[in-house]
């Protein structure tokens, strides 16, 4: 049996196995009107990193699965019916851009929030899918969400499940690297908008290989037009970046429901702390980094990060968004 034909039989598995699963996906929206015309908007792309062979992946993000069975608490099976209203095509669209990449035999590449928040159901419907051909990914902040928004996220916080959702993805989550065909794709977790010492170290680690690198990430890092963008669209409320200068953050505009100085205020979520500042400068000087892609913006955008690498920010994968990649 060939290997399309091996991927496509297994995705086929997959899906029907998952069907039992959903507690929400129906082929009626909310509103009782008949499902909608899907089409995904998947958008090639070439990028030239110097591979010994030039090869092809998909690159998604932003999944946010809200499975959710009678095994959680009530707050949680709440919450996945609230939260399926935001996203209530998201497993369709993704079962569409799973079926395009077994199609075309492409690796996928995902960038993080795969789910919206933690659930056994989801979990497991991860690891389903990601064993399933070949995958590289990175986390994203919701992928060790125990509600959503429901308390300060940080390494302590993500530490209350960290194990058993690393165990659901294909590789190490808080920092991974994978070489094909000559090119190091380097993947780690920025999800709360900041890098540790540890990513630091290793990430200058991986550059001493001598090999040209592609960062996966979920949050952009920051670029002077992407910055602007976010903030003319949210009226000065938050960038959305990673290594976003203090004196933009200082000046988000506060949301009048909470303290100033409460956690929910974006100011604080996304400040740029000093080792998260080095990193983003440092990365801006070292030539082996010819791509970063991430996500978590929900949107497409393209900007220079450094002389060598453009960051690509791709679209919503509950929307449809990818894009077919072509490594040169």
């Amino acid at each position: 049996m060939k290997r399309r034909e091996f991927l496509k039989l297994c995705g086929c598995f997959v899906l029907s196995t998952s069907i039992s699963y959903k507690a929400f996906a129906t082929l009626k929206n909310l509103n009782g009107e008949n499902l909608p015309n899907f089409k995904l908007d998947i958008r090639p792309l070439t990028i030239n990193v110097g591979a010994t062979k030039p090869f092809k992946a998909l690159h998604i993000s932003d999944t946010h699965y809200t499975r959710a069975t009678e095994v959680e608490n009530q707050r949680k099976i709440n919450l996945a019916t609230a939260r399926q209203k935001t996203f209530p095509w998201a497993e369709h669209y993704f079962d569409m851009e799973m079926d395009y990449a077994r199609d075309k035999n492409l690796m996928v590449l995902h960038t993080g929030d795969f789910q919206d928040f933690i659930t056994e159901a989801n979990l497991e419907q991860i690891k389903l899918q990601t064993n399933v051909g070949e995958w590289i990914t990175a986390p994203g902040n919701h992928d060790f969400s125990l509600y959503v928004g429901e308390a300060w996220e940080d390494e302590a916080y993500k530490a209350q499940s960290y194990d058993k959702v690393n165990a659901a993805f294909p590789n190490e989550l808080t920092f991974n690297s994978r070489v094909v065909n000559g090119v190091n794709f380097v993947s780690l977790m920025n999800g709360y908008y900041y890098v540790t010492e540890y990513q630091l170290k290793r990430m200058k680690e991986e550059v001493k290989r001598g090999l040209p690198i592609v960062l996966l990430c979920h949050v952009p890092l920051y670029t002077p037009k992407h910055c602007e963008r976010n903030l003319k669209s949210n009226n000065n409320y938050a960038s959305y970046l990673m290594g976003t200068p203090r004196e933009i953050t200082s000046n988000f505009r506060l949301n009048p429901n909470v303290p100033a100085d409460h956690w929910r205020q974006c100011r604080k979520q996304q400040y740029s702390n000093d080792t998260t500042l080095e990193f983003v400068a440092w990365l801006k000087e070292q030539p082996l980094l010819k791509a970063i892609l991430c996500g978590h913006c929900h949107h497409f955008f393209e900007e220079q990060f450094s002389p060598t690498a453009m960051q690509y920010v791709v679209g919503a994968g509950y929307q449809g968004a990818a894009y077919e990649i072509t490594f040169k």
